[in-house]
């Protein structure tokens, strides 16, 4: 039977695989963030309001999000290099189905095909990266993985913003066909499948069924559910039992009923680094996403940034992110630090960056006011993907390597959605609060008032700086809950006990 050493590649043939994977895995992550900038376009252009415009997003996440955990499942199905060349293949043809899309609900629908061939290329890719470089390299795999998974979020919104400003938004779908033909071809002739499980692939129905039906209503209530005010509203109410039902259903199946689950979350059993590795991975996604849902839309809505220039200054994050992920290997490999000190202290950097932000946020602020609280973050996000994923990794073996990065890929999915949801909802609520507290401190007493009048501005111009106010203060806010949700949460790498027995550090991710 094959193992994992018969799997591993050298010479120009490694990197070819790389450059594929690579490829494929930059292109997934893009697109979860690159259509977000060019949404007001899009529904403009296609005559949609902002509730129907919305399901771009929606759709594709939606889609994504149910089949990374299937992934597993589908390889032992199609054997693995069928599975992801056939993913990267009709990822890039949906790429340019969207493209072509003259109404709203083409487009949603080529979104969904989009999401549901692109959901599992992240966590295959990491998985055939792990398998190409030999065991002492997996550090190395895991920093050029981090390349496309980590900074791909914040290259997205500046790539999503030239296109739209210099292009058309059709051009944020057509720019993944070149990559995407590239990254086939190479996988196609390249890649080796690994050894099938024998007994695994009975097809699990009721499992594929409650699962699908859990993820997607939870995912639809935390992309909808703010726009709706959440339970208040009867149909996210029902959409919400529908998940926790479906859900709780889905596990007890799964771990009592079923003799091959589709979804082998007993995994988490069997291998606690791997739900602890989850759990990060999922902090890991709400801090990151966080900062590139708050960052562009302080910038474009209040400061009035063009969406390019917007772009640029996450793209320092990005920059932060890509020195810091390859020093942390080298600082690994020569000092042998514990990974769990790297990720406590990449997390209370970026909680730290968080704060920074909130505390510098004002209506006058420029480009350079955001510079060095992106990089600093980016710096304490580049300590935080190796570690994780070497840790993690180096306690798993054959199939249950796909099974871990599959679950971390799902939870750092939503991670992101959690994120977006909770980060949208403060933004109301506290841009409410901070709007009722000035104006109740606003009269025709107030010297601010009587300035004003005596200048000659109208009212409108007072209620409208108030307004200003009453939002810089809510991104403040978030920034800070930010910070705060990711501090308080850091001692969870306390719990990510790498496996006992294991080749020694310094051998695990040398560099060589």
């Amino acid at each position: 039977m094959q193992s994992h050493a018969d799997l591993v590649e050298y010479g120009a043939r490694r990197w070819l695989i790389v450059v594929g994977v690579m490829s494929a895995t930059l292109l997934q992550v893009l697109d979860a963030t690159i259509v977000n900038v060019a949404l007001p376009t899009i529904q403009g252009n296609l005559g949609a309001n902002f509730d129907d415009g919305a399901w771009i997003v929606t759709g594709y996440i939606i889609a994504a999000v149910i089949v990374i955990p299937l992934t597993p499942w589908l390889q032992q199905l199609l054997g693995r290099r069928n599975y992801y060349v056939g993913a990267i293949v009709g990822f890039t043809i949906t790429s340019i189905l969207c493209g072509t899309a003259t109404s709203l609900s083409e487009l949603i629908f080529y979104r969904v095909l989009q999401g549901l061939c692109g959901g599992g290329l992240i966590a295959t890719g990491q998985a055939i990266m792990r398998d190409t470089f030999p065991a002492k390299q997996l550090g190395l795999s895991q920093a050029l993985t981090a390349v496309g998974a980590v900074v791909g979020p914040s290259i997205g919104p500046t790539l999503g913003g030239v296109l739209t400003d210099s292009l058309s938004w059709n051009w944020i779908f057509y720019v993944n066909i070149v990559p995407g033909i590239m990254s086939a071809l190479l996988c196609a002739m390249l890649l080796r499948d690994p050894p099938k499980r024998l007994g695994g692939n009975s097809f699990d129905g009721m499992g594929l069924a409650l699962l699908a039906t859990g993820l997607g209503s939870l995912q639809y209530v935390l992309d909808e559910g703010e726009r709706y005010d959440w339970l208040s509203d009867r149909n996210i109410f029902l959409t919400a039992v529908l998940a926790v039902a479906s859900l709780a259903t889905f596990i007890y199946w799964e771990l009592r009923v079923v003799k091959n689950p589709i979804v082998d979350i007993g995994i988490f059993a069997r291998k606690p680094v791997v739900a602890v590795g989850s759990a990060l991975a999922m902090l890991l996604a709400f801090s990151l996403f966080g900062g590139v849902i708050l960052a562009p839309q302080f910038q474009q809505i209040l400061l009035g940034f063009t969406a390019t220039l917007s772009g640029l200054s996450i793209l320092s994050r990005a920059l932060g992110i890509m020195v810091m992920t390859f020093a942390t290997l080298a600082l690994m490999n020569r000092f042998k630090i514990r990974p769990q000190i790297f990720l406590g202290l990449g997390f209370i950097i970026v909680a730290i960056a968080n704060f920074q932000t909130a505390a510098v946020l004002t209506t006058n602020s420029v480009f350079g006011t955001f510079l060095f609280p992106l990089i600093f973050g980016g710096i304490g996000f580049g300590m935080i993907f190796v570690p994780l994923s070497v840790t993690v990794l180096s306690s798993v073996q054959g199939f249950d390597t796909q099974k871990a990065t599959s679950l971390m890929a799902l939870f750092q999915q939503l991670g992101g959605s959690i994120s977006t949801a909770v980060l949208v909802t403060l933004l109301d609520r506290r841009g409410a609060f901070h709007q009722d507290h000035l104006a109740a401190s606003i009269n025709l007493a107030s010297p601010a008032v009587q300035h004003a009048l005596q200048a000659h501005a109208p009212l409108t111009l007072v209620a409208g700086i108030v307004s200003q106010q009453a939002a810089t203060m809510a991104f403040a806010d978030a920034f800070f809950f930010l910070g705060v949700v990711t501090l308080v949460l850091t001692p969870l790498v306390l719990l990510l006990r790498p496996p006992k027995v294991a080749a020694p550090a310094g051998h695990a991710i040398a560099i060589e």
